[in-house]
């Protein structure tokens, strides 16, 4: 080997490494699937609403599943919700349960749907210590499925923001 071409496959090896860590400190893309599934498998026995995996996968497309069932990130900016303005409830994608008001949403400029409030007994939260970093996940209460993190960088009155993936909600106008 050259001293030119061990020079590029450094190079190339050190970009392909700089590209997973950056895509990992922003939560962009899914755990491996052992670790995420192994959690799924502890947490399922704690949820009112369970499936297995082939039943989960029938019934979510494959963005909602990643998202929900394997603590996958959407891109930001992608989900139509996070310009959804109406009035009206934002429920989990997995189990229909409502999660959200449009009262407590709010434009945090992050390209997610934010929220400084959840719906009372909506969501639960656990640490997650994935990718070298400590954040708080936020996952539905009912089925257990992957919403997004909470922040302490939000508005008053509460000075959160539950960062959510617009992929594991749905919107339905109406009464917030």
């Amino acid at each position: 080997m050259t001293h030119n071409t061990g020079r590029r496959l450094a190079i190339a090896a050190g970009t392909s490494t700089l590209g997973l860590a950056i895509a990992q400190a922003f939560g962009w893309g899914v755990r491996p699937a052992h670790a995420a599934q192994a959690a799924q498998t502890a947490k399922a026995a704690a949820f009112e609403v369970t499936h297995t995996e082939q039943e989960w996968r029938k019934l979510l497309d494959a963005n909602q599943f990643a998202v929900l069932r394997q603590e996958g990130t959407e891109r930001p900016y992608t989900s139509p919700l996070n310009d959804e303005h109406r009035v009206g409830r934002f429920s989990c994608a997995g189990c229909a349960l409502d999660l959200f008001s449009s009262k407590t949403k709010f434009d945090s400029k992050t390209g997610w749907p934010s929220f400084w409030q959840p719906l009372d007994n909506a969501v639960g939260e656990h640490k997650d210590t994935s990718f070298g970093m400590t954040r708080t996940e936020v996952h539905c209460r009912r089925c257990g499925g992957h919403l997004g993190h909470v922040f302490d960088d939000g508005p008053k009155p509460t000075g959160l923001r539950y960062c959510m993936n617009g992929v594991a909600m749905k919107f339905t106008p109406g009464s917030a």
